[in-house]
């Protein structure tokens, strides 16, 4: 990418952003439900608040010498958005993969692709996500995996809608 940085460091630590670095709450309720309205909830990734325990993995990541990666399913369209949104919350820089705003594969398909590419030419140290079925299939395909627990995956009518996060990552191909 090189809009928030490049690295060349031989080992990459690959970090989710919803969920691990992004508080998405306040924005899940545009897609609970059967009117989802996805528009919202990506103009709403600016006002997400940072999940503390995600900078600090982010943090201490690159103060071991990791090189950054931002694998996110968030559409391309979101970049600007994004790399504002990790320069204004003090995370290290780092190249950012997007999802083509076209591309309605499952988050799982779409992340395991990316860590192949990444792979190709650095060692992927580990991927830091907190979607199960992303987890699942990066074990399966052999790389290192660490799961982000510190924000909720309750049902789309509970806290975090996770149910609905969820459906976008893996059914609907959406984030």
């Amino acid at each position: 990418m090189s809009d928030h940085g490049r690295d060349t460091s031989p080992h990459l630590a690959v970090l989710d952003i919803d969920g691990v670095l992004a508080d998405v709450r306040h924005r899940l309720h545009h897609i609970a439900g059967p009117r989802r309205d996805w528009e919202a909830f990506f103009d709403g990734v600016s006002a997400d608040p940072v999940l503390d325990e995600g900078r600090a993995e982010a943090l201490a990541a690159a103060t071991a010498g990791l090189g950054i990666v931002y694998l996110t399913g968030r559409p391309e369209r979101c970049r600007a958005d994004t790399v504002q949104w990790l320069t204004a919350h003090g995370l290290p820089e780092g190249e950012l993969v997007m999802r083509r705003d076209a591309d309605r594969r499952p988050a799982r398909v779409v992340k395991v692709e990316a860590l192949r590419r990444l792979s190709e030419t650095r060692e992927v140290a580990y991927l830091l996500d907190d979607d199960p079925e992303v987890l699942a299939a990066a074990a399966s395909a052999g790389y290192r995996v660490r799961a982000a627990e510190w924000l909720p995956r309750g049902d789309a009518g509970g806290e975090t809608g996770g149910d609905a996060l969820r459906e976008a990552q893996e059914t609907l191909g959406r984030s």
